[in-house]
């Protein structure tokens, strides 16, 4: 029975987490326009499960972090009533939040919950432990991003115009262009969209393209192929560094191995995105601000270099503030940020862990 307990709770957190985080890797596609969300779902679905079947083989450290060794003690850590109040107030936590639209760190919430659960147990915290494996890569990647896609965007945008590429905004009704205009941004495309269908009672879409030739290869091209290419790799990262987190829980069950683990993690993941991902993607892709191509490949790019390299040193760093940081930054520098919904989404940081540590808790009580 105890087995049964935690298998149900943990692929209910697994589901959560992919509900919650499978489309934040290829916000930037549907946010920019770049295709359409169906498609961009299935772009991270794939490329999810492949970095979750992948963390078989390279991600041992974070199985260990997270199976609660050296946080709690070691009695407590390997029995499955702790596992599965772990899995039961994470995956609570990060339903709630997918529920009311809002991107939240899985990882968080499972810190929250091994460190409620282990409270209620009576076990000793390791403070030490809490803050230089879990806290401080936590905090210090999303100002990373930050910090980074501040200073690439300009870079790239410089670099395009060094080769001659512009970007075009073309508006669009019954199929035939009604006007184009070059180096408009997405928010004053927006808002001419409304003024033509205001205008003349139709409904218009627009487009941005980028024109001119790099290395001889489009532009546009060249750039949406990044994008894509960005976009997977952001998906792929997530997996390779959230499903090892999950199957720690999972090992409790012996029987099912590493293996067996990570591949029922990585299916759940992958049935949540399909199933559930289109609030927090909404929330990703059109509210936090808007976006070009480039600048989605640029928020991608970034965060997939610190994703993997976080995997790669098995630091538990957060994919949703690293994405969700990267964007705040593409934001800033170009003035668009929608502040009133960033502030929404920092709120909701703060508050997982310790919501996410009073679910654990009491999740212990119902397990125990």
């Amino acid at each position: 029975m105890a087995i049964v307990l935690i298998l149900i709770t943990t692929l209910c957190l697994a589901y959560a987490n992919g509900a919650n985080d499978n489309f934040k890797g290829v916000a930037t596609l549907f946010g920019s326009g770049t295709t359409h969300y169906r498609r961009a779902l299935g772009w991270a679905t794939i490329t999810t499960l492949l970095g979750s079947l992948t963390a078989v083989f390279l991600a041992e450290i974070l199985i260990k972090s997270f199976s609660g060794k050296g946080l709690v003690s070691s009695e407590l850590a390997v029995t499955t009533e702790y596992g599965a109040a772990v899995a039961l107030g994470a995956g609570l936590t990060v339903l709630l939040a997918t529920w009311i639209g809002m991107p939240i760190s899985t990882t968080h919430s499972l810190v929250g919950a091994l460190v409620g659960a282990g409270w209620m147990a009576d076990s000793a915290i390791e403070l030490e432990k809490l803050g230089s494996g879990f806290f401080l890569p936590l905090l210090v990647s999303p100002v990373m991003a930050f910090g980074f896609a501040s200073v690439f965007y300009p870079l790239l945008s410089k670099a395009r115009q060094k080769f001659g590429v512009h970007s075009v905004v073309s508006f669009y009704a019954n199929g035939e262009i009604l006007e184009s205009h070059e180096g408009l941004s997405i928010l004053a495309a927006r808002q001419r969209v409304k003024e033509l269908n205001t205008e003349n009672d139709l409904k218009v879409t627009f487009q941005c393209r980028y024109m001119g030739r790099v290395f001889g290869i489009d532009g546009g091209t060249l750039l949406d192929r990044l994008h894509f290419l960005s976009a997977g790799m952001v998906s792929f990262a997530r997996g390779l560094n959230d499903t090892p987190k999950m199957a720690a829980l999972l090992m409790l069950a012996p029987a099912l191995g590493v293996f067996g683990s990570t591949a029922l993690i990585g299916m759940a993941i992958a049935l949540g995105g399909i199933v559930s991902a289109r609030r927090v993607a909404e929330t990703m892709a059109k509210k936090i601000t808007p976006m070009n191509h480039g600048q989605g490949f640029s928020a991608n790019f970034i965060t997939s270099l610190i994703v993997i390299g976080a995997s790669r040193w098995g630091l538990p760093v957060s994919t949703t503030h690293v994405s969700c940081g990267s964007l705040f930054g593409i934001g800033t520098i170009t003035g668009q940020g929608h502040w009133s919904v960033i502030g929404k989404i920092l709120a909701a940081w703060i508050t997982t862990l310790p919501l996410g540590a009073a679910l654990g808790a009491l999740s212990y009580l119902i397990t125990r």
